[in-house]
């Protein structure tokens, strides 16, 4: 599953992820861990930590993509990465996923998010999500919830002072969208 698609500023592919990627995934990562709320990891996860990561996704039955500059061999040229894992672990969730999409710095405001968002949501639905819910820190910068909101998810809630990071207790808000039935 590779999807080819063009953003104003440059062009983009979106592809599976591949081991050759996974210290582009922590360098992008380890930005919104040591500078930012964004996620509330507050010790940058190391390779073992990725490999077990998209084993676990994997192992779900759900997509793990990467966006890479068109062209980029594996490991390179990458833009950003999403995926999807199931909300809660107990059985009757098994159609509900909570997604994580994360950009590099100088990918962000390119369109990137919005072609792995839409690369991600349709491949989740494909594969049988029903509803996918985004858990998304307000942290003063709602880039995401633009994002999402502009993918068809409505806020559904909001959690607050329920992360304490970088000295400052942080809200956070729940949107969710609805997926199409397969076929």
């Amino acid at each position: 599953m590779a999807t080819d698609e063009s953003t104003a500023a440059a062009p983009v592919q979106v592809r599976p992820v591949l081991p050759a990627d996974l210290p582009a995934l922590g360098r992008i990562y380890a930005h919104y861990v040591e500078d930012t709320a964004v996620t509330f990891e507050t010790e940058v996860p190391g390779r073992s930590a990725w490999e077990q990561l998209t084993a676990d996704v994997r192992e779900q039955g759900w997509p793990f993509l990467v966006a890479t500059e068109r062209g980029a061999p594996p490991g390179e040229g990458v833009l950003g990465y999403a995926y999807v894992k199931q909300w809660r672990a107990r059985p009757a969730y098994r159609a509900t996923v909570e997604d994580s999409v994360y950009l590099a710095t100088e990918a962000r405001g390119r369109g990137v998010g919005r072609v792995l968002l839409e690369a991600l949501l349709a491949e989740a639905a494909r594969r049988g999500a029903r509803q996918v819910v985004s858990v998304i820190t307000d942290a003063g910068d709602d880039a995401s919830v633009r994002l999402h909101e502009r993918l068809g998810f409505r806020w559904v809630g909001r959690l607050q002072a329920v992360g304490h990071k970088h000295d400052q207790w942080w809200d956070t808000v729940i949107l969710q969208a609805a997926l199409p039935e397969p076929g």
